[in-house]
């Protein structure tokens, strides 16, 4: 049984940076494709980025290319999320997925989330 935990997550100013890890708890990052997801208050959860199993194929959502890294490391079973120039916008609880498929629309498992905060 795949286990995700997020961490990271925390209180930032506008324009700094935060670096979110997702732990695996069972090992298998390594050959699941994973993904950050975040929810805004009142707005639906959405996409971020997504990582293949072997770290080569990586896609982010259009609000955040230039902006957000996604990366693992499979032999710590950690993936990350790489925040730079961050905005109030950025403001959510973030999410991270994994899959055997590597650009699946339903991910089956997911953690507990880490919430961000950018303040203006």
């Amino acid at each position: 049984q795949v286990q995700l935990v997020e961490s990271g997550g925390g209180l930032v100013q506008a324009g700094g940076s935060l670096r979110l890890s997702c732990v695996d708890t069972v090992g298998a990052v390594s050959s699941y494709a994973m993904a950050w997801f975040r929810q805004a208050p009142g707005k639906e959860r959405e996409f971020v980025a997504t990582i293949n199993g072997n770290g080569r194929l990586v896609y982010y959502a259009d609000s955040v290319k230039g902006r957000f890294t996604i990366s693992k490391n499979n032999a710590e079973t950690t993936m990350y999320l790489q925040m730079d120039s961050l905005t109030p916008e950025d403001t959510a609880v973030y999410f991270c997925a994994a899959d055997t498929i590597y650009g699946t629309a339903n991910y089956a498992y997911w953690g507990q989330g880490t919430q961000v905060t950018v303040s203006s």
